[in-house]
């Protein structure tokens, strides 16, 4: 009997992320907005602050790492976004990529833009390119049978390392 292809469908599941979609906190304001206008970038974890956007960290990342970059006006469409905002996007996205190399080493990168809520986007309102470090068997079967995420470091701690470089390259 023939075996099947190799080419098997794997899946990612992220069951923690329902807390955060249902959050009322979510549904009430654009939480990117008021980490922009809260005065304390380091409480809010953003990591970096361009000309027209900036960096922060995922508060539920998927890895050690995980930013988004964002513009800093209120869009929800790519094509709302100013040739020069969209540049400077790519831009911060990958100098992000760079100041993950220099401080965590991944193996590669997930990066992507989820534009509205039947592609993902936990927030549609205000669009973002997520950058995730990734390494070689960074998910395993506690994710998924435990609902646990194993994040080998700090939030704040991610944060330091990765505003020191990203800062110094200004």
């Amino acid at each position: 009997m023939d075996e099947p292809p190799h080419n098997h469908l794997q899946h990612l599941w992220a069951p923690w992320r329902m807390e955060y979609i249902l959050s009322e906190e979510k549904k009430n304001s654009c939480v990117f907005c008021a980490a922009l206008n809260s005065g304390n970038d380091r409480d809010k974890y953003i990591v970096y602050r361009g000309q027209l956007g900036f960096v922060i960290l995922n508060l539920y990342p998927y890895n050690n790492g995980h930013m988004m970059i964002l513009p800093y006006r209120h869009i929800a469409e790519l094509g709302l976004l100013t040739p020069a905002e969209r540049a400077e996007l790519m831009e911060l996205t990958e100098r992000s990529i760079a100041a993950l190399k220099e401080t965590m080493h991944p193996e590669g990168f997930n990066v992507g833009i989820n534009l509205g809520h039947a592609a993902g986007a936990g927030i549609e309102t205000h669009v973002h390119v997520h950058v995730v470090p990734r390494w070689t068997g960074d998910t395993n079967f506690t994710t998924v049978i435990g609902e646990t995420r194993t994040l080998p470091e700090l939030l704040s701690q991610t944060y330091e390392r990765l505003h020191k470089v990203m800062a110094k390259e200004s």
